[in-house]
């Protein structure tokens, strides 16, 4: 068990791939800004879970992973997608139920996909996806393959049994996966030291003799380079670890959620004041990588390919409903519940006709 090694930390990514890193929180911060906006105009239907703060630990943890690695999410998922690389106009498409969406408009915020970019999906029951993650492993394992999967999960998560599961199960079968706790200290509205005996998350990872650490969530460099190198033995020795993220949502639990209930004023602003993107901002201007031109000439670059990702999905035609139980039964479903669209099986629509009379 350790925590982020120091001389590792101080290590600075190139130039380019820093500004990379920047860009794209930057062009997720101000997406989710923008679907709130939307979802406040009816725009999005259903839950929207927003991950305002959490930037550094999405961009930090899936920039590493290589093209044969795999990631699943919980549902605050719309930074994993953009983060994978998969098109905000049709990721904003899927929040409006638009056929153009990544999920064909059927899925929604809680559940985003991009098996292309071998995203698997945000899933919508807490820490539900984690033993699926640990499928998609032992997949890797069994066909000898070189990939690696990242399982990213919420503090919540963890007080759930199937972590417990997942976790032994991964170092019993000694499976290529990276768990990610992103801890964004806040269980819905239960804090994790109201909910958690063990708070420091990284630790319950002894449990089962596997690798855990904790890092700055909020320092992007950090999250880059320790799930770089937990990825890597998961690759090369099939080793798995526990990788807890320490960050801060500026939002409330979903939309619905103003958040300040249970938090204090204080405790929000002290978390803004260590907000990732103008830490990491403030890093590469010192650095003389970025100047204050480059970073407004990239935070309009950014909100003008939102906006434009708004427009092009709201004009996206909607889901033909015939398809809304493709992929999710067998083929041969259409006959089965044939007789479902006469409004009841077993002849039950005429008798609630004859009835009525």
């Amino acid at each position: 068990m350790a925590k982020t090694d120091k001389a590792e930390a101080v290590r600075a990514l190139e130039p380019e791939h820093a500004l990379t890193l920047l860009r794209q929180m930057l062009l997720i911060r101000r997406f989710e800004e923008r679907a709130e906006e939307q979802y406040t105009r009816a725009r999005i239907g259903g839950y929207c879970h927003l991950a305002i703060g959490e930037e550094a630990a999405n961009v930090g943890s899936i920039d590493p992973m290589v093209e044969k690695d795999y990631v699943f999410t919980s549902y605050r998922d719309h930074g994993t997608a953009l983060a994978v690389g998969s098109d905000p106009a049709a990721v904003m498409a899927e929040l409006f139920g638009r056929a153009t969406g990544v999920s064909g408009g059927y899925g929604g915020s809680m559940h985003l996909m991009d098996v292309e970019r071998h995203f698997l999906g945000g899933w919508g029951i807490v820490g539900a996806h984690l033993p699926i993650a640990v499928g998609a492993a032992l997949a890797l394992d069994y066909r000898d393959e070189s990939g690696a999967v990242l399982c990213q999960l919420g503090d919540g998560a963890t007080n759930t049994g199937a972590f417990h599961e997942a976790l032994n199960l991964a170092v019993v079968w000694k499976l290529p996966i990276v768990f990610q706790v992103i801890n964004n200290q806040y269980g819905m509205g239960t804090s994790v030291e109201q909910a958690s005996a063990e708070p420091e998350i990284y630790r319950r990872a002894a449990a089962y003799r596997m690798h855990g650490e904790r890092v700055d969530g909020n320092d992007v460099e950090d999250v880059w380079f320790a799930a770089d190198r937990l990825l890597r033995v998961a690759r090369d020795e099939r080793k798995p670890a526990l990788l807890e993220t320490l960050t801060y949502r500026h939002r409330g639990h979903s939309v619905a959620d103003a958040g300040k209930v249970y938090r204090t004023p204080d405790e929000i602003e002290a978390w803004k004041q260590r907000d990732p993107i103008a830490r990491y901002a403030a890093v590469l201007l010192d650095r003389g990588v970025l100047s204050e031109v480059d970073f407004e000439a990239l935070r309009k670059e950014v909100s003008q390919q939102v906006s434009e990702a708004i427009s092009e999905a709201a004009s996206a035609p909607v889901p033909d409903p015939d398809g809304l139980y493709t992929h999710v039964y067998a083929p041969g479903w259409e006959d089965q519940f044939a007789h479902m669209k006469q409004a009841g099986p077993f002849g039950e629509r005429e008798g609630t006709a004859q009835w009525r009379k």
